[in-house]
C-alpha cells in the first residue's frame, strides 16, 4: 500500500536539486560559513519580499520570538498575552525572558486568537501581544493594531506557519512592532534544517536584535548587553533564497488544493471545513478539519496509508509546565474543543490530485 504522507520534502526537493545543490556548493566553495554573502543576500531578500525595512535571520522561530522580546526589554514583571492554541515556542519564548504568558481563547471559526478576547486580559503589567497565524491564516490585524494602539502595547507576530500571508494586502510580519518567522523544514518556506527570521520597519529593534543574536556585541569582543548566539548558517540561507523565488508558487498550490479540499469535503455534514477569512490571504500551511471521533478517524486513516496529523492535542494552557498559572479545564473552551477534534489532512504544494481524491475516499469510508 503506497503512503500518502502529511508533507514530502524528498518530493520537493528533487523539483529544485540542481539550484539548491548549486547555491550550496558556492557557499562551501567560498569558506563563510557563518554569516557572510549568503545570509546578507537572504535577509535583503526576505525583507524585500516581506514588505519591510530590515531582517535579521536567526537560528530558529522560537529565537526570532526570543530576540523580539528581549528587544522590546520585555522581561521579568511583564506580561505578554497570546493564544493558548499555539506550539509551545510562542509561549516558551514568553516564558525564557522571564515575562508571563496570558492566554486567551481562539475565534472557533479561524483556529486563531480571537481579538474580541484581548482587551479583558490585558492589566497594567501587559506589555505585548503576540497574535499567532497560526495553520496559514492571518488573525484580524485591523482589530489587534487598534486595541494595541489605544492600549501603548507592542504587537509581535508569530509568523512560524504563514510566511507569504496577507492581512488587507499586507505582508505578515510587516503589520505589528516585529514579526517572527519559523523555517523548519515542514513550513512553507523551510530550510534543510532549522532557521529563522525577525522583520520590522524600526531600525532600532532591527540593532538591537543584531546586537542581542550575536552575544550581545556590535564591536567584535565588546559586548554591551547579555545576548545569545543564534545566527543562520549560510548554507541554509543560500537554500531559503533557492525556495524564496518558489514561495508564490507554492503557497498558490497550496491555495488550490485546499479548495479541491472544500469542495470534494462540503457534503458531509459530519465534520467542520476551515474557513479563511475575509479580508485575509490564507497560505495553508495545515489543511485542518474538526471531526468529533477524531482519534479513531485518524486511526482508520493511517491503517489505509493516509497518514494525518494532530496540531494541537493539549492547548497550552492545560500543559503541565503552565500548572502555576492557574488555568483550569473549561476556561478557554474553544480551545479545548478544538484540541480534542483537530485533524491536519494531507497539505503540501506537490500533493497529486489522485492523492488527495484518494485521501477524500478513505475519509468518507472512516465516515460512513
Amino acid at each position: 500500500m503506497k503512503k500518502i504522507p502529511p508533507v514530502d520534502l524528498a518530493r520537493q526537493y528533487s523539483l529544485i536539486s540542481e539550484e539548491t545543490e548549486n547555491a550550496v556548493l558556492k557557499v562551501l566553495n567560498s569558506g563563510y560559513y557563518v554569516g557572510g554573502a549568503a545570509v546578507i543576500d537572504f535577509e535583503q531578500d526576505f525583507a524585500k519580499y516581506t514588505q519591510v525595512k530590515h531582517c535579521i535571520a536567526c537560528n530558529s522561530g522560537t529565537d526570532a520570538l526570543y530576540l523580539a522580546l528581549r528587544a522590546l526589554n520585555i522581561g521579568a514583571g511583564d506580561e505578554v498575552i497570546t493564544s493558548t492554541f499555539t506550539f509551545i515556542a510562542t509561549a516558551e519564548a514568553v516564558s525564557m525572558t522571564g515575562a508571563k504568558p496570558v492566554f486567551i481563547d481562539i475565534d472557533c471559526n479561524t483556529f486563531n486568537l480571537d481579538p474580541t478576547q484581548i482587551e479583558k486580559a490585558i492589566t497594567p503589567r501587559t506589555k505585548a501581544i503576540i497574535p499567532v497565524h497560526l495553520f496559514g491564516q492571518p488573525v484580524n490585524m485591523s482589530q489587534v493594531m487598534e486595541i494595541a494602539t489605544a492600549n501603548g502595547l507592542y504587537v509581535i507576530e508569530d509568523c512560524a506557519q504563514a510566511t507569504g500571508a496577507e492581512w488587507n494586502g499586507q505582508k505578515v510580519g510587516s503589520i505589528g512592532h516585529i514579526g517572527c518567522f519559523s523555517f523548519f523544514p515542514t513550513k512553507n518556506l523551510g530550510a534543510c534544517g532549522d532557521g529563522g527570521a525577525v522583520t520590522t520597519n524600526d531600525s532600532a529593534i532591527a540593532l538591537s536584535v543584531k546586537m542581542l543574536r550575536e552575544h550581545g556585541s556590535s564591536v567584535r569582543y565588546r559586548h554591551d548587553v547579555m545576548g545569545i548566539n543564534s545566527r543562520l548558517d549560510a548554507l541554509q540561507a543560500a537554500i531559503l533564497q533557492v525556495k524564496l523565488r518558489y514561495l508564490d508558487q507554492w503557497n498558490q498550490q497550496r491555495g488550490k488544493i485546499a479548495k479541491r479540499y472544500q469542495e470534494l469535503l462540503s457534503p458531509l455534514s459530519n465534520l467542520k471545513l476551515p474557513q479563511a477569512l475575509a479580508g485575509g490571504q490564507h497560505v495553508w500551511n495545515q489543511y485542518t478539519i474538526m471531526i468529533s471521533n477524531r482519534d479513531q478517524v485518524r486511526e482508520k486513516l493511517q491503517e489505509m496509508g493516509v497518514i494525518s496529523m494532530v496540531y494541537y492535542p493539549l492547548p497550552l494552557h492545560l500543559q503541565p509546565v503552565y500548572q502555576d498559572l492557574g488555568y483550569t479545564v473549561g476556561q478557554l473552551p474553544y480551545s479545548e474543543q478544538a484540541s480534542h477534534e483537530v485533524l491536519s489532512l494531507p497539505m503540501f504544494p506537490d500533493l497529486t490530485i489522485e492523492e488527495q481524491q484518494q485521501v477524500v475516499y478513505y475519509l468518507k469510508d472512516c465516515l460512513s
